[in-house]
């Protein structure tokens, strides 16, 4: 089980960040991702939300960064590290648009994105940006199709039920023509919709016994055992959240116990979170768990 992070600043939601994190500016936050691609953490996250309604901002939180743009600076500061858009909006987007502008990060990273998506549920945030809400698991569907055969493609053909192109360039296009697909989501649906098309499957909003509960059920379906066969896709990813904050500088034991719980799930990579009082603090959490990882 490998470790990725969601770093401070980049998302504030209303219970979600330290106290630090409401002045902090990007500087403050650049040597923590950095940090993390030296200690050999495996990605890090960014969300993303274009515009959030005033009313919806006390529940969501209001701040959500530009993945693209943080994404776009930070792999000049890093190696290794990869970048997972947690979650971008398939319904905002026409796939060619991801193709070019998210194929021009892998490009520019050498390869190191992630596409964490998802079909959205903010029916505001889609009226606001004229985008389909009605419908928008379907077209969510075909854009993944579309995705998988478009993405890393200089010339890219696709003929589905709402995309349909061929004749024309993405040029420069990404270097990957099997990145990895991840679904974020906490429903049944999203972990079927992770199987049946993508290459993951990230959830959010669930308890540990409630997403152990989904996967129980789909292991035990057709399409998961023809996804674990499958030898032209990459192995599938069950990306579980820690859950809550961890502090493996002052609690180890509760750490190593949610990595362990975590791992008992099936997860093959946890996304971590952590309590920290400041930068510094933090680089120290993830110096621990780093530590700590490799016992568990």
């Amino acid at each position: 089980m490998r470790l990725g992070i969601t770093p401070p600043l980049f998302t504030m939601t209303p219970h979600g960040h330290a106290p630090w994190e409401v002045d902090a500016q990007f500087d403050d936050v650049v040597p923590l991702v950095e940090a993390a691609d030296r200690l050999g953490f495996e990605y890090m996250t960014c969300s993303e939300h274009v515009i959030i309604p005033n009313d919806v901002a006390t529940v969501r939180g209001g701040r959500y960064w530009d993945p693209l743009a943080t994404f776009g600076y930070l792999a000049a500061r890093t190696e290794r590290i990869r970048f997972a858009t947690y979650v971008l909006v398939l319904g905002y987007h026409h796939p060619l648009e991801i193709a070019k502008r998210y194929g021009t990060l892998d490009r520019i990273s050498g390869g190191r994105l992630i596409l964490g998506v998802g079909v959205g549920s903010l029916q505001q945030e889609f009226e606001l940006l004229g985008a389909a809400f009605d419908g928008r698991g379907a077209r969510g569907d075909d854009a993944l199709r579309a995705l998988r055969t478009s993405f890393g493609r200089r010339q890219p053909e696709y003929h589905g039920e709402f995309y349909d192109y061929d004749g024309v360039l993405v040029d420069p296009c990404g270097v990957q023509t099997t990145v990895p697909l991840w679904i974020g989501g906490r429903t049944a649906r999203s972990l079927r919709r992770a199987v049946e098309l993508a290459d993951g499957w990230a959830p959010f909003g669930l308890s540990l016994e409630e997403e152990t509960a989904l996967l129980a059920r789909a292991r035990a379906t057709d399409a998961w055992a023809r996804r674990q066969h499958a030898v032209d896709l990459p192995p599938f990813e069950v990306v579980l959240p820690s859950g809550r904050l961890l502090a493996p500088v002052e609690e180890p034991g509760a750490a190593e116990e949610a990595l362990g719980a975590l791992a008992a799930a099936g997860a093959t990579l946890a996304n971590v979170s952590f309590r920290h009082r400041s930068p510094q603090h933090y680089v120290e959490q993830i110096e621990a768990m780093a530590e700590l990882a490799k016992e568990v």
